[in-house]
């Protein structure tokens, strides 16, 4: 081997060696920024009288952001014209329409999530801006909470509104209001700053964001009566979120010339008509008889794609184990004209053989069905869980209804006809349990309307949920809910 050939191989040795070592390590960025933006100064500063502010400039220790402020940053009472809020580096500028301002008043800003540093989005939050046109503030308060009137539950997803009481009951289909405020995750809200004035009051879910009610596209809650801050004598204020029923009620009717088809001679068919098929699904689960998958406590139900004209009961066949007929009952639902089912007394861990025989059920125009088997496998009792639900004796009677669900189903809903309710054969799942005051005694939970000042029916929540699985047993105890709280 020459020299050049002994000094290449070693200059290649010792760059390979030198690669080796050089591992490329990415930057640590270090801790991720969580902390909000910090408000330096504020120009005019903060709780001035006898000014109206035309203009606010808020400077703060970083790069922000202005996110939606429309929406986020309030003004209360509102003014007829929109705030124009801009953001620039370190500085957040509001304008302020200075005719829109009315004489001894008090005014407080709300920023929610508008401003947010620049790199993280931390939200600056937590600040409210005060001024007064007059020569004090308005220092009264009104307090509350919002619950969703189907549920019972606290909603956090609306606004709180109040009009002045001399204003007529349609004004909040017509007209932004004089206060607003947001309420907060607990669904509870406050006002602050009002003055010793008598207000209408409402709770508003407001998609789009126009702060007027626009009907049963939104929710709604209103109180009976009217407000007046610094009333001792009011009893805590509860604001039912509900949605109204549609109208569907004919407005008019249109009317227009009949078109008179002529029937078919009775040796001809309509065009296609050879080709129609009358198809139908069934509710089981056939991929393995193994499998327990049948719900002891669910029905067979047979889904047609067209309306059933009849149904052949004796073409319908159901063995257990193979060679056992099972009875069962057809109901038919005058609403589902295209579905019936069979009611079958089950029992547990069992192979049923369903077999439909051809023309078992025809539609309307007379087309018969296709024969098909399906075999499967019921549950057993260990399968599911069982539910004992003590109840107050306040609770007990027709104007009470328990309710149990699902995030799917209903599991069940009926009149409390004892304080002590045994649920068996549930499926594992987490359970929601609400008591319903049902003042009309139908069974069911009614929804409010405004104009009719029908408030909905109040809803009794067991507080959380109830989460059983196969083999479980578990016992509640239900607790009395006072209306008045409520």
């Amino acid at each position: 081997m020459s020299v050049f050939q002994v000094r290449s191989f070693l200059a290649l040795c010792l760059l390979l060696t030198l690669m080796g070592c050089a591992n490329v390590v990415p930057p640590n960025g270090g801790k991720r920024d969580i902390t909000p933006p910090k408000l330096m100064s504020i120009t005019p500063k903060d709780s001035m009288l006898n000014t109206k502010v035309k203009k606010i400039e808020l400077y703060f220790d970083e790069f922000i952001t202005v996110s939606n402020p429309l929406n986020e940053v309030q003004i209360s009472p509102l003014v007829p014209v929109p705030l124009t809020v801009t953001g620039v580096k370190k500085k957040v500028t509001i304008i302020i329409p200075d005719t829109s301002l009315i004489d001894n008043t008090t005014y407080r800003f709300s920023f929610g999530k508008a401003i947010a540093d620049l790199n993280e989005g931390n939200v600056f939050s937590g600040y409210n801006y005060t001024f007064s046109t007059g020569s004090y503030f308005d220092s009264l308060q009104l307090q509350g909470n919002v619950y969703a009137a189907a549920t019972g539950m606290p909603d956090s997803t609306g606004k709180v509104l109040l009009y002045y009481a001399s204003e007529n009951d349609s004004a909040i289909v017509r007209k932004k209001p004089a206060y607003i405020t947001r309420v907060n995750a607990d669904g509870s809200f406050v006002f602050k700053g009002l003055p010793k004035r008598v207000f209408r009051m409402y709770a508003l879910k407001d998609p789009n964001s126009n702060l007027v009610y626009d009907g049963t596209t939104e929710q709604i809650a209103f109180l009976d009566s009217t407000v007046t801050p610094g009333d001792t004598s009011l009893v805590p204020i509860v604001l039912k979120m509900f949605t109204e029923k549609a109208d569907t009620t004919i407005k008019a009717t249109v009317t227009t010339p009949a078109v008179v088809t002529p029937p078919l001679a009775p040796d001809k068919k309509k065009k296609g008509d050879e080709k129609r098929e009358f198809t139908y699904s069934v509710n089981v689960d056939t991929s393995d008889v193994r499998k327990r998958s049948k719900d002891l406590t669910k029905n067979i139900e047979i889904m047609f794609n067209n309306r059933i004209g009849s149904i052949l009961k004796e073409k319908i066949i159901l063995l257990r184990d193979s060679n056992t007929l099972e009875n069962f009952d057809i109901i038919t639902d005058t609403a589902k004209k295209q579905m019936f089912t069979m009611k079958v007394d089950w029992q547990e861990n069992t192979v049923y053989t369903l077999k439909l025989q051809k023309g078992f059920a025809k539609d309307t125009g007379g087309v018969g069905t296709i024969p098909s088997t399906y075999s499967f496998r019921t549950k057993r009792d260990d399968d599911y869980a069982k539910l004992n639900i003590h109840l107050p004796t306040a609770y007990w009677g027709n104007k009470f209804v328990l309710m149990v669900t699902t995030d799917k189903d209903t599991i069940h809903q009926k009149p409390v006809a004892d304080t002590l309710v045994h649920l068996i054969k549930l499926n594992p799942a987490t359970y929601t349990i609400r008591v319903i005051a049902d003042k009309n005694e139908n069974g069911i939970w009614d929804t409010g309307n405004l104009f009719d000042k029908l408030q909905p029916e109040d809803v009794f929540p067991y507080s959380g949920t109830i989460s059983l699985k196969a083999g479980w047993e578990n016992t509640i105890d239900f607790p009395l809910i006072k209306t008045s709280s409520r």
